[in-house]
């Protein structure tokens, strides 16, 4: 029986021309051995040697985002060849997102499969990213003018969930002929800091209307379900919401556009064990089923991950605001 290759020591994981093992691969992302098998099958760059595979140290710190400390270079200090790196503070098993139909969706799922459980904190966009960048939450939903790719220097991956389409919720009997009208309506809309916001301040510029006077007046509430509600009691005559919630509460929703919106999360936590069933679960047949079935949802890429900022999303030209 052939011998197994002794682990390599600290330093020279750190070397970008190493060549890894998988159980070294385990080692530098701080992950159980099984979990390299499984992010192999979600892009780890690895190659076949015979039966065995093989990993570049470069590829790996690229597409993981992995860092290690240095070894201890002061004086006299003996070379650390064979303490593993100490394992870094994990964030606890929280997702800070809108309240997103989709995200509720997830959840549900993860608890359905006895998969483990996520919570949830209501969070807008740029409370969330906040939130991921203390640590505080183990994933952040985001959407909007832009997804980022990094955070603080460090590099974050996208878990794509839904293509869902914005728009404004209407009060039973009111009528929007042009967006130019909705000075006249109560509106109900979101903070500066959520993602949606954006969408409907360009085109209200681009029809003429000054969105600092327009909010200034508005009942600026912290999530969709709380927009739609406020429209569905006459509170409000129009608000700024997703498609999914509109829906969900019966009221008409004519469409801004159609953005991407899914989860952010630190690129080297990929390997633990609640990313990896959170992907798995948004990669599977059944989640892809229930989201296809909302209202203004289109779920094909729902589970596909991603490392690069994504840009803005233009105006739909499926957009019915006139």
């Amino acid at each position: 029986m052939k011998n197994a290759r002794p682990p390599l020591a600290l330093a020279d994981l750190e070397s970008d021309d190493a060549l890894l093992t998988t159980g070294d691969v385990a080692r530098l992302l701080r992950v159980h051995p099984k979990h390299v098998y499984r992010l192999l099958r979600r892009g780890l760059p690895g190659h076949r040697v015979g039966g065995e595979w093989r990993f570049l140290a470069a590829e790996v710190r690229r597409w993981s985002g992995a860092r290690l400390p240095r070894a201890s270079t002061e004086p006299g200090a003996a070379p650390d060849t064979e303490a593993p790196a100490p394992a870094p503070v994990q964030p606890p098993p929280l997702v800070a997102a809108n309240g997103d139909v989709a995200v509720e969706y997830l959840l549900g799922r993860l608890t359905s499969e006895g998969r483990p459980l996520l919570g949830h904190v209501q969070a807008d966009r740029g409370l969330g990213l906040e939130l991921l960048k203390r640590g505080a939450v183990l994933a952040a939903g985001c959407h909007g003018n832009e997804i980022p790719g990094a955070l603080d220097g460090e590099r974050l991956a996208f878990i794509r969930l839904v293509d869902r389409q914005v728009g404004l919720a209407l009060r039973r009997g009111v009528k929007l002929r042009s967006l130019r009208q909705i000075e006249r309506w109560r509106l109900a809309s979101r903070p500066p800091t959520a993602g949606v916001r954006p969408h409907l301040d360009g085109e209200l510029r681009r029809h003429g209307v000054n969105p600092d006077a327009l909010h200034a007046r508005a009942t600026v509430l912290p999530s969709h379900r709380e927009v739609v509600c406020a429209v569905a009691r006459g509170e409000a005559d129009v608000g700024l919401a997703s498609a999914a919630w509109a829906n969900r509460v019966g009221l008409e929703c004519v469409p801004l556009c159609r953005e991407t919106y899914g989860l952010l999360v630190r690129a080297s936590l990929l390997g633990d064990r609640r990313i990896v069933s959170l992907c798995e679960v948004a990669q599977g047949a059944t989640f892809k089923k229930e989201l296809e079935s909302v209202c203004g949802y289109q779920a094909r890429f729902a589970g596909a991950i991603s490392f690069e900022s994504i840009p803005a999303a233009g105006r739909s030209p499926g957009a019915a605001v006139p």
